[in-house]
C-alpha cells in the first residue's frame, strides 16, 4: 500500500483509537438476588374479589405480595422472614398468600372489578417499592400496606395484627409499640448536623423553599442506629439530604409542630394521620409541601440516595414510577463506567469482596 493511502488510513482510524482509550467501560451491576417462593403460595387466577372470597370462606385474609426479578428485599423476605417457623405458621393458618410481579403480564382483575396487566395494576396502586405487602380484609378492604422490606419482628406482628383482625380495636403502631422490646440506639435522638434546629413550622415559604425531608425517629431505637451509622454515613447520602430542609422529630412527642400543610398539632398525632407506624420512617415533600415519597423499611445506601435525588431532581414530575427512575439511575451511573451496588452499606465497598 502507498506511503500515503497508510497515512490516510492512520488519520482515519486514530480517532476510533482515541474515543475506545477515552470511552468508560461500562460499570458492573451487584446486589440483584433471584428469589425462589415458596410453593404453598396460593395458585391464584388474579381474580382478586374471588381470591378475598375465597379466603373468607375459609376464614382467611389475603396477603398480596408485590415483588419484582432480582429483587435483593424480596430475596431477604423470604429467606429472612417466610423461613421463620411462626411466620410460615401464621401465613399458611389465616391467610392466602399470593405472589404478583410488578412488571408482570399475567392479566388480573382489581378488587374494583377493572382488567389490568399486572404492572398497569401496580402503576394504578401506586406500588413504588418491592416488596409491597397488601392485607385485603373480608370485603376487599385495605386492612394495612407495608412499603418494602420489614424484619421479621415486625413482619411478625402485621400477621397476628390483621390476622386476629385487631385493627379494630387498636392501631398497628400502637400494637406494634407494644410488642417490641426495644434496647440499644441510646437514651436520646441521634444528632446529624444536617438537620435543622428547633423546627417547628414545616411549612414552605419564601421564595425558593427547599423539599423537605422529615425524619420520624424514637428513643432506644436500634434501627435508627443503623439509618444514621450505616446509610447516612455515606458522603453521597449526606449530600443528598444537605438538598432538603432535614427535620428530626421523636415519633411519640406531644410537642406540637406545625405540619406542611397548615395544621397546628402534636407530632405523635401528625405521625398517626401520616400513617407513619414505626421508626425510623422518612417522608419526603416537594417545596410546595406536597408528600412525593417515603421511606418505611429496612433500605440501604442505593436506594436512600434514589429517594431523596428523585424529589430533590423533581424527577417525580415526569416519571412517577420510583423503580422506573431508579432502573434510569442505574443505567446512568454505570454507562459513566461506575460500578452499582444495591445492596451496600456506607461502611461496605462498592465492589464485593
Amino acid at each position: 500500500m502507498p506511503v500515503h493511502l497508510r497515512v490516510a488510513l492512520l488519520a482515519l482510524l486514530f480517532p476510533l483509537f482515541v474515543y475506545a482509550a477515552d470511552s468508560p467501560k461500562t460499570g458492573t451491576y451487584y446486589g440483584g438476588r433471584a428469589t425462589d417462593y415458596p410453593a404453598w403460595f396460593k395458585e391464584s387466577f388474579l381474580d382478586l374479589r374471588e381470591d378475598v372470597r375465597e379466603a373468607a370462606q375459609a376464614g382467611k385474609r389475603v396477603l398480596l405480595i408485590v415483588t419484582q426479578d432480582n429483587c435483593p428485599y424480596c430475596a431477604a423476605l423470604v429467606e429472612r422472614n417466610l423461613s421463620q417457623r411462626s411466620i410460615e405458621a401464621a401465613l399458611k393458618a389465616r391467610f392466602d398468600v399470593i405472589a404478583v410481579n410488578m412488571w408482570g403480564d399475567r392479566p388480573i382483575s382489581g378488587l374494583d372489578g377493572q382488567h389490568h396487566t399486572e404492572k398497569t395494576w401496580a402503576a394504578a396502586m401506586k406500588i413504588q417499592f418491592t416488596p409491597t405487602l397488601l392485607f385485603f380484609d373480608e370485603s376487599g378492604n385495605t386492612v394495612l400496606r407495608l412499603n418494602g422490606y420489614v424484619p421479621p419482628a415486625r413482619m411478625q406482628a402485621a400477621l397476628d395484627w390483621v390476622g386476629e383482625r385487631r385493627e379494630k380495636a387498636v392501631a398497628f403502631r400502637d400494637f406494634v409499640a407494644a410488642r417490641e422490646t426495644v434496647s440499644g440506639g441510646g437514651d436520646a435522638l441521634i444528632a446529624e448536623d444536617f438537620f435543622l434546629k428547633n423546627a417547628t413550622d414545616l411549612r414552605r415559604r419564601g421564595k425558593r423553599p427547599k423539599p423537605l425531608a422529615v425524619f420520624f425517629e424514637q428513643k432506644h431505637c436500634p434501627d435508627c442506629a443503623v439509618l444514621h451509622r450505616r446509610v447516612l454515613a455515606d458522603p453521597e447520602a449526606r449530600a443528598a439530604v444537605a438538598k432538603f430542609d432535614a427535620v428530626q422529630l421523636d415519633m411519640w412527642s406531644r410537642n406540637p409542630v406545625t405540619t406542611p400543610g397548615g395544621r397546628r398539632m402534636p407530632v405523635r398525632d401528625w405521625a398517626r394521620q401520616l400513617g407513619v407506624n414505626y421508626a425510623p420512617g422518612i417522608v419526603l415533600f416537594d417545596a410546595r409541601g406536597t408528600e412525593i415519597i417515603r421511606w418505611e423499611s429496612s433500605f440501604r445506601v442505593f436506594h436512600t440516595l434514589g429517594m431523596f435525588d428523585y424529589v430533590s431532581s423533581g424527577a417525580f414530575r415526569d416519571e412517577p414510577s420510583f423503580q422506573r427512575y431508579l432502573s434510569a439511575r442505574t443505567e446512568h451511573i454505570r454507562e459513566s463506567g461506575r460500578d452499582v451496588n444495591i445492596w451496600r452499606y456506607a461502611d461496605e465497598p462498592v465492589t464485593p469482596r
